[in-house]
């Protein structure tokens, strides 16, 4: 585990035979933080210390990353679906005692918020994204720009074994070139926690868990998404999102606009970073963080 969640408690949450890698600290109103790829918990080392003073912390590793469970993908990578994912996330709350709790999540973390938000709107009290747009839009609306800076959107959902295969003969390279080819560099990552991301993208069954979550992403996710649409269902919590001005998501696509046809109550805005927000403004992210969440004093 990283050292700079020394004092964080480790536990181990099972669901549907898939073991749940979870951390948790602090005391107050119930949080949880998802991170985003190709990283684990370790991303919010940066605000996590000083969120644990007004939060009841708990972070968790995603299906397919970090030190949790790497379950087959199935017909359609439907284990990897992101309302499996938000199952994962609902009952390691539950079983931690939290049946309503806020969600701040980054990337594909995000992305498993908003279903999470969707499918169990009594769970998900608010929530604040970084550096997403909505899964069907982002399909719906990519750009030469977009498809350029965001490659491996398109290099995971190939079909099998190739991607898994390239991935696996040197997973610390495809870390390095996915996270080392925005905005900041690798500069931006703290050793410890870039050495992190490293052991596990080297752990067996990475590259297929990883390319699972993006096939159900370009597959199965869609068809929720799009029966959601079609239903109507938005997402009825406070929402708010934030963007980095200099990342690909901000530059190719109008954040807020799509947002607004997903959601009733939007706010956000960019900061001056890349995508990894939570690495690359700690600071600024703690400031809205404090502000739109409910905390204890």
């Amino acid at each position: 585990m990283p050292p700079m969640l020394d004092g964080f408690e480790t536990l181990r949450i099972a669901r549907g035979g898939v073991t749940l890698n979870v951390r948790r600290a602090g005391q107050g109103e119930p949080l949880l933080l998802l991170h985003g790829h190709p990283q684990t918990h370790a991303m919010w080392h940066r605000v996590a210390p000083q969120l644990a003073q007004r939060f009841q912390l708990v972070l968790m590793d995603l299906r397919g990353y970090g030190d949790s469970g790497r379950p087959a993908a199935g017909d359609g990578s439907a284990a990897y679906a992101k309302r499996e994912m938000a199952l994962d996330a609902i009952e390691v709350m539950r079983q931690l005692g939290h049946e309503r709790f806020q969600v701040l999540a980054h990337d594909r973390g995000a992305r498993v918020a908003h279903r999470l938000a969707l499918d169990h709107p009594a769970g998900a009290e608010r929530l604040l994204l970084l550096d997403i747009a909505p899964t069907l839009a982002m399909y719906r609306h990519t750009s030469e720009a977009f498809a350029r800076a965001y490659w491996h959107w398109f290099f995971l959902i190939q079909p099998p074994p190739l991607p898994e295969a390239l991935i696996g003969s040197d997973p610390v390279r495809y870390v390095r070139s996915v996270m080392g080819a925005r905005h900041a560099g690798l500069a931006a990552f703290a050793p410890a926690a870039l050495a992190e991301y490293e052991r596990c993208a080297a752990i067996a069954g990475t590259p297929e868990a990883i390319c699972a979550d993006y096939r159900a992403s370009a597959g199965i996710d869609l068809q929720h998404d799009q029966q959601d649409l079609d239903a109507g269902r938005r997402l009825a919590q406070p929402l708010r999102v934030l963007w980095g001005e200099h990342g690909a998501v901000g530059r190719s696509f109008d954040v807020p606009a799509l947002w607004q046809s997903y959601a009733s109550q939007f706010t956000g805005r960019s900061l001056p970073c890349g995508h990894y927000i939570a690495e690359e403004a700690p600071a600024l992210l703690l400031e809205e963080i404090l502000t739109f969440f409910r905390s204890t004093p």
